[in-house]
């Protein structure tokens, strides 16, 4: 069984060469500066349709004032293309774009990227006792006067855990950037994960059993990126993460979390949702987002390895994975969730995800009608089962897309505490005092298939190990630097590789090297590694013969519910 995780994890690291050559390569009839500023995917689809018009996401090397938006549409203009929307802080704005002037828009040195606007999806009694997020309530951290955005299918304002002492909504803005006005929570999805963050169980108090969320006093800002089907595009994202940076000083948002994602088609630098991501947190936002639910799958043969989705990949954002309870509130039985999506990132090499946090068969708020909730009527949790009578007002569901509030109300819990905590040294705190003791390797059978899946706890697939908000909470340390999340470096001299940080931008310093209570022995589990640096399964590798992930890969599940993993393991 350890040789074929050596050989899964091999074909993986080999991907990263060929998901490069895909980023660098040349296409017939074009120049160099078209082929590293266009998507692969756009150029796929300009041989596809070269006279075609595309919906394109354009990011500038500066802002988009007058002079450069005025450049490019004479551009556009001559062959049909058009403005479609501007953005206020991003550098770059949508336009319908002829693919007859791509190769001109390449030239231009206003231009920084250009990509097609991409479609996302969207990827507690026990889980919160798990994490220690009970003990932190009985000293009174509940995220009280922390604004956290919560970026998904809206959120049912109306239901009684989200409102206050008073009985005042604690959805204190809401706003949809999918062309139509924000109505609730068509889908289900977004009202779940905001009670995971923050539903202070008032549906379910008196009865047998309290379904509290993390940070069960924490203000909620709705931004509607997704719709009635969980699905939504990079621009409306982008969108969102731009409100919310606005918005930031009228609702104090500290805190901002991204249940969604979509495959990774270039480097972080130039992918528009990273860049995206980036913005808010250098905004002073701690950003944390969903490692997506593709770790079982196979199709390069892979092992799930190398299937980390956008924007997850980026190095400043928290990316969080999937952890099962097992039924009990101590974290001692709990193991990996099997569909959690595993590093390294693609062209990167990132090591992925940061952290695990509960994900499996996680009971939160139902939105009555909603499409979730007419799919799937036997995930509704029935109030005999805690002690009350009526109708439902929980439903359970399962996947990263669960484990990412988790970690997004520990942060607001950290930084109730302590409101002057940079976003990098609310992450660097989660993962130095994650737990880190896990075992060599779990089994589980899916509930629907009957397949059985081994995972290894090695370090693409734990990260810097499991929330511990207690932990967290007791840690005084303010590291000064950027915690970036690290990059695994192939020796060809040696066969092996190393783990190493992230060059940042210049003149700033990065967190673990700071010294030696932050090295990286201190952060991620010692178990990982070979003499502290080197990762287990660091032999060479065949260079270029796999991919983690094809163009035809099967991204037409729903990221929060899957077929084999929406109803969750066992």
């Amino acid at each position: 069984m350890k040789v074929l995780h050596r050989i899964a994890l091999l074909l993986a690291l080999a991907a990263w060469a060929f998901a490069d050559n895909k980023g660098q390569g040349q296409t017939p009839g074009h120049n160099d500066n078209y082929n590293s500023k266009v998507g692969w995917d756009l150029k796929q689809q300009h041989q596809a349709a070269p006279t075609g018009m595309v919906s394109a996401v354009i990011q500038f090397n500066a802002a988009p004032n007058n002079s450069v938006l005025n450049s490019t549409l004479k551009l556009l203009g001559a062959q049909g293309g058009a403005q479609k929307k501007a953005f206020q802080k991003f550098q770059g704005g949508v336009f319908t774009v002829p693919a007859s002037v791509l190769d001109a828009l390449a030239d231009s040195p206003l231009v920084k990227y250009i990509s097609i606007d991409r479609v996302i999806k969207s990827h507690l009694d026990l889980t919160t006792a798990t994490v220690g997020a009970d003990i932190a309530r009985q000293y009174g951290w509940t995220g009280k006067g922390i604004g956290v955005a919560v970026l998904d299918s809206g959120v049912y304002a109306s239901h009684g855990d989200l409102k206050s002492a008073t009985s005042s909504s604690r959805v204190v803005y809401s706003e949809s950037f999918i062309g139509t006005s924000n109505s609730g929570d068509g889908y289900g999805h977004g009202t779940h994960v905001a009670g995971i963050i923050g539903g202070n169980g008032t549906s379910s108090k008196g009865g047998t059993r309290t379904f509290y969320g993390v940070a069960p006093d924490v203000n909620i800002v709705d931004l509607q990126v997704l719709d009635q089907n969980g699905m939504g595009s990079d621009s409306s994202v982008i969108a969102g993460i731009e409100r919310a940076v606005a918005l930031k000083d009228t609702y104090n948002i500290k805190v901002m979390n991204l249940s969604l994602g979509r495959p990774v088609y270039e480097s972080f630098a130039t992918d528009p949702l990273c860049q995206a991501v980036e913005m808010a947190w250098k905004a002073g936002i701690v950003v944390v987002v969903s490692a997506g639910n593709h770790g079982r799958d196979n199709q390069a043969g892979n092992y799930g390895y190398g299937t980390i989705t956008s924007p997850a990949n980026d190095p400043y954002v928290i990316t969080v994975g999937a952890m099962k309870t097992e039924g009990t509130a101590s974290r001692a039985d709990d193991l990996i969730a099997s569909y959690s999506s595993k590093g390294p990132t693609l062209f990167d090499h990132f090591v992925k995800p940061d952290l695990l946090a509960p994900g499996n068969g996680v009971s939160s708020l139902r939105v009555p009608g909603s499409a979730l909730d007419n799919m799937y009527p036997a995930n509704q949790v029935n109030p005999a089962s805690y002690g009350k009578i009526g109708s439902a007002a929980y439903f359970t569901m399962s996947g990263t897309s669960m484990a990412a509030p988790v970690v997004s109300g520990a942060a607001a819990l950290l930084l109730q505490k302590d409101p002057n905590l940079t976003p990098d040294q609310v992450k660097a705190r989660l993962m130095k005092t994650a737990a880190k003791i896990f075992p060599v390797l779990s089994t589980t059978t899916d509930l629907i298939s009957g397949l059985v899946f081994t995972s290894h706890y090695d370090i693409f697939t734990v990260g810097a190990g499991y929330l511990d908000i207690y932990a967290a909470l007791n840690n005084y340390e303010r590291p000064a630097g950027r915690a970036v999340s690290l990059s695994a470096v192939y020796n060809a001299a040696s066969g092996k590789f190393t783990i190493s940080p992230l060059s940042v931008a210049a003149g700033e310093s990065v967190a673990w090297g700071e010294s030696v209570a932050w090295g990286e022995s201190v952060v991620w589990p010692s178990s990982v590694f070979v003499a502290g640096t080197s990762v287990a399964w660091g032999e060479s590798v065949a260079w270029g013969e796999s991919v983690a992930w094809g163009e035809s890969v099967a991204w037409g599940e729903s990221v929060a519910w899957g077929e084999s993993v929406g109803r969750g393991e066992k």
